[in-house]
């Protein structure tokens, strides 16, 4: 158990600290390499990657199976911000809420497949043939960016790598200096603390309040899965009609008041009031799909659209940093104070990001 953990905290550390090479996404790039370039080796890669678990037991070989498991991890993280990257610079403004929620959808059906639909497989095909599929999935997607075309936007992006990395030097000063710049990141750190301190105890929660693992199996299969994608989409649509910085307010108080509702049940008679509870988590559910999907618009929208890849990957380390502080701070509220108190605390740190939104200035100008 402790070296599973401890590799699954290694595969991790990618995603949080991506944006370290993202200047190189920025800045290497030309009219012969460009962000379509950087997705397509990053997704040659993953596969590439993954073919030595064909051959090597993890069981008895996973020391040697860590470097490749690693590389695969660096590639996905890869591909990530160049595809932030490329949707920040060809993506128009008024559409950017609507792509996130349509990216969100593709992430949970990814997820949804990849992960528990694998495992199914893998009863029924086999490791290897379930490898197989794995590469043959990451590689499809591959088939359709080459049909794609990239616009050059920009005399930028005619430079040299050389001309371009120098560049970026004043450009990524600029945003560290930016106020904008640390607002973001003090709001991706601190506004999703409560969903995320809900999720990181949303089974022992379940447990707790009589719930069986039938019962929560299916609504973390099912009911969590459908109402985080359909409000995804109803976020992004809203998003791009009312505005990014009214939807993600509005969206982050009915979040907060959603975890209020939550710890409100928790603390009442759980007896009486345990029917409403999964209503209550599954809208949750749909609220942080909403929240995500006009949330990363905002963060699209202050992002430096030359600094696509980084600045955006600095947000969205700043968000995995939330989950992972949020989860530490629930996991010792509970069991000294109770549930109630442990949500209704964070859902008080995601309202104090609230008066921060008014406050980032649009950085990126729209994409015609």
């Amino acid at each position: 158990m402790g070296t599973i953990t401890a590799l699954t905290s290694m595969l991790v550390l990618p995603w949080v600290f991506k944006f370290v090479w993202s200047p190189l996404i920025d800045g290497v790039r030309s009219p012969r390499w460009t962000l379509r370039s950087w997705i397509l080796s990053s997704q040659l890669l993953m596969g590439c990657a993954l073919i030595p678990l064909l051959v090597l037991d993890p069981a008895t070989e996973l020391g040697t199976l860590i470097p490749f498991l690693l590389l695969s991890t660096i590639a996905a993280a890869t591909q990530d911000a160049s595809i932030d990257a490329l949707a920040i610079s060809t993506v128009p403004l008024a559409e950017r809420g609507s792509v996130n929620g349509w990216m969100q959808l593709g992430m949970l059906v990814g997820r949804s497949a990849l992960g528990g639909g694998a495992l199914l497989l893998n009863q029924r095909l086999g490791t290897s043939a379930v490898i197989v599929l794995l590469v043959a999935v990451v590689w499809s997607s591959s088939i359709l960016l080459l049909f794609s075309k990239e616009p050059v936007s920009d005399e930028h992006e005619k430079q040299n790598v050389r001309m371009r990395l120098r560049a970026l030097y004043p450009r990524m000063a600029a945003v560290a200096r930016s106020r904008t710049t640390w607002l973001g990141l003090l709001f991706a750190a601190i506004a999703g603390a409560g969903f995320e301190g809900v999720g990181a105890v949303a089974g022992p929660f379940l447990i707790d309040q009589g719930f069986t693992q039938e019962e929560i199996g299916t609504f973390f299969a099912l009911y969590s899965v459908a109402a985080m994608a359909g409000g995804a989409l109803i976020g992004g649509y809203v998003t791009d009609r009312a505005g990014t910085r009214r939807s993600v307010a509005v969206f982050l108080l009915l979040l907060s008041a959603t975890v209020c509702s939550l710890a409100a049940l928790t603390a009442g008679a759980p007896e009486l009031l345990q029917d409403l509870i999964l209503p209550v988590m599954t809208l949750l559910y749909a609220c942080i799909g909403m929240f995500t999907a006009s949330s990363y618009a905002l963060f699209m929208e202050i992002t430096d659209p030359a600094l696509g890849a980084t600045q955006f990957s600095a947000f969205m380390g700043a968000t995995n940093g939330c989950e992972s502080w949020s989860g530490l701070v629930v996991g010792r509220i509970v069991p000294a104070f109770g549930y109630p108190i442990a949500f209704a605390a964070m859902a008080c740190i995601s309202l104090a990001a609230l008066p921060l939104v008014r406050h980032m200035a649009r950085t990126a100008p729209p994409v015609d």
